[in-house]
């Protein structure tokens, strides 16, 4: 109920990508109820259906992903301070965003499975004149637990994959405090490196500190009344000292530069900010071993479809794109910031940086998507077939939930860059500050991966054009 009640009271944004969540269940799930149908028409042809159903991987894959980044970017089932002691702790919000991702996909698998049956004819009769029983199996009946375990593939896939993705993690170790606190014997505080004599613990004066027992001078001789007040005196004329040289135009006494001015603070950098993603040597290496392969197999078969370590060549190539998007997502917050940057190259450039990841892998499975898609669309035209309804549906699909992933990708990097924003306008800085950051680096990113894309797509084309 608590999960309805969310649903239904979210905002108009999260209800759009809730909306779309459903919409990319139910073409994925009308894809494998029509690899069903095929397998029910032609049962003399099983590695046909087979294929058919392997192909629908893709569009389950591209549908899930696109789920995760959705829950991801639910304001409603956002860990806050006070909801623990209500019974909404991260583990019941994890729970209750999962429940919300399985309700929309089950909407979707629904809404499938009553086009699926209307498009048979088991409803309202057979529409289109008939056209397109060759993958529905009209006239045949539907083995339910085949229809069911198809139709549940979707929302128990996403559910399964946002509760691992939004599942609650321990508290990072504090790295200031290098070894683990114990406890000894009963009634210590803490465990000590050396162990303690009988009644050492309640020896009188043993637990003071030193300076409860007087001041002391540099060699140890315990001072005076006029000597610790001399200190004293002392500690307060430094302290009174220097506060006015903290105030204006006071000269503080600090270490000063070459030109007289004095020495620069270097902040320290911000936690994510100077560490480059570790996958873009794998990406490229996974790329160029894609590109061998489809080399190497073009010298095989003498029609593109009977060879089939060109197609894994493509997918290799497509899988080393996208771990290679967060290392190239981080080059371009680098460059940005290179040769005599201004406040707003500055921002933008740290952004990226900082968001190498999050906005990085999405954008790599989108040019990975759109060069397979270019290179299968090759090779499809070279066989002189025409691209039917349902290949049309499943390139539609996948292209569209990665795209809707990256806008997703680029909506929570914006939420969690929030504050910063707030404070930049606290600040005095423009209004349309943010919205130039943002521009500037979605027109690098542009300038970077959109040749990539072009050029690893013409790359894994002509292998397969031989």
């Amino acid at each position: 109920m608590l999960a309805l009640r969310l649903t239904r009271g979210a905002r108009p944004a999260v209800q759009l990508r809730r909306l779309l969540v459903a919409t990319a269940s139910a073409g994925t799930g009308f894809l494998l109820l029509c690899a069903l149908g095929h397998a029910i028409g032609h049962p003399g042809a099983p590695s046909a259906s087979l294929l058919r159903l392997a192909w629908c991987a893709a569009p389950l894959a591209a549908t899930v992903h696109f789920a995760v980044a959705a829950a991801r970017t639910d304001p409603g089932t956002r860990p806050r301070s006070g909801l623990s002691a209500l019974g909404l702790g991260p583990a019941r919000l994890m729970a209750i965003s999962a429940t919300t991702t399985a309700l929309a996909c089950t909407l979707g698998s629904v809404t499938a499975l009553l086009v699926f049956l209307h498009l048979r004819g088991d409803l309202t009769g057979v529409p289109f004149d008939g056209a397109g029983t060759d993958f529905l199996a009209a006239g045949r009946p539907l083995p339910l637990p085949a229809t069911l375990t198809l139709l549940a593939l979707v929302p128990v896939s996403a559910s399964v994959a946002v509760a691992t993705a939004l599942r609650p993690r321990g508290r990072a170790a504090d790295p200031s405090r290098t070894e683990r606190t114990g406890y000894g014997r009963f009634g210590a505080y803490r465990a000590t490196a050396g162990r303690e004599t009988f009644g050492a613990y309640g020896r009188f004066g043993a637990r003071l500190e030193p300076a409860a027992h007087g001041r002391r001078l540099a060699g140890g001789r315990p001072a005076t009344p006029e000597q610790a007040q001399a200190q004293t005196q002392a500690q307060a004329q430094a302290q009174q000292d220097r506060g006015r040289a903290d105030l204006p135009g006071k000269d503080s006494g600090r270490p000063r530069g070459a030109e007289g001015g004095p020495v620069p603070v270097v902040a320290a950098p911000s936690p994510g900010v100077g560490r480059a993603p570790s996958g873009l040597p794998w990406g490229i290496a996974v790329l160029a071993m894609g590109l061998a392969v489809e080399a190497y197999a073009s010298r095989t078969g003498t029609a593109p479809g009977d060879r089939p370590g060109a197609v894994a060549g493509l997918v290799l190539a497509a899988v080393g794109l996208a771990l290679a998007g967060p290392g190239l997502t981080h080059l371009c917050g680098r460059l940005l910031q290179s040769v005599r940057p201004g406040a707003l190259r500055l921002l933008a450039g740290r952004v990226l940086m900082t968001e190498a990841t999050r906005i990085g892998r999405p954008l790599g499975v989108v040019c990975a998507v759109l060069s397979g898609a270019y290179a299968l669309g090759s090779l499809h035209y070279a066989d002189g077939l025409s691209v039917g309804p349902l290949t049309l549906l499943g390139v539609l699909l996948v292209t569209g939930c990665t795209v809707a992933t990256l806008l997703t990708a680029a909506v929570e990097a914006k939420q969690a860059h929030a504050g910063t924003t707030a404070a930049l306008l606290r600040l005095g800085a423009p209004a349309s500050t943010p919205r130039r950051a943002a521009a500037l680096r979605a027109g690098t990113l542009l300038a970077l991966f959109g040749p990539l894309t072009v050029v690893v797509a013409e790359l894994s084309t002509l292998p397969l054009a031989l």
